[in-house]
């Protein structure tokens, strides 16, 4: 019986201590806001920002829960699947800046994301199952890319 009793114990500290890194690693969740936009280094300079997007946007709180975004479309996800993943710069934005590169050999993707704020060589990206990857400059920063345009969202 004691034996038993052991066991279940050892259980259950294993799982709580499962639990917990799984809490600490989505460090993503809660209330984000959408502080700014800029236009998307792959954009056509020709084109004109779509202004009306970009004010239905910033303002706006998007809300990571466990399996939902919450928040204005198309940032929701009613059943977001979360992956951490690290991205080269050259992947961030679904490959935009790989793609700028095929163009023009001398495109650095790299430097193109220092302009955006990325440092270094892992750029910590939330693939979400949905519509939008959000990809992460800081604990507390990340960027997304929509209809030529980068938003950026604070943790609050």
């Amino acid at each position: 019986m004691k034996d038993v009793v052991v066991t279940c114990f050892l259980a259950c500290i294993g799982l709580a201590m499962a639990v917990a890194a799984i809490a600490a690693d989505a460090s993503y969740l809660g209330t984000w806001k959408v502080t700014g936009a800029t236009a998307a280094p792959w954009a056509d300079p020709k084109q004109k920002a779509d202004v009306t997007e970009q004010t239905r946007l910033i303002g706006k709180a998007v809300v990571f829960k466990t399996r939902e975004i919450a928040g204005p479309e198309p940032l929701a996800c009613k059943a977001a699947h979360y992956k951490e993943k690290n991205y080269s710069a050259d992947m961030i934005f679904q490959g935009a800046f790989e793609e700028m590169k095929s163009k023009d050999r001398s495109v650095d993707p790299s430097k193109i994301a220092a302009s955006l704020g990325f440092t270094g060589h892992g750029i910590k990206t939330l693939e979400t199952g949905c519509e939008i990857d959000f990809h992460f400059v800081d604990a507390t920063t990340a960027e997304i890319g929509l209809n030529n345009t980068v938003y950026t969202l604070k943790k609050q």
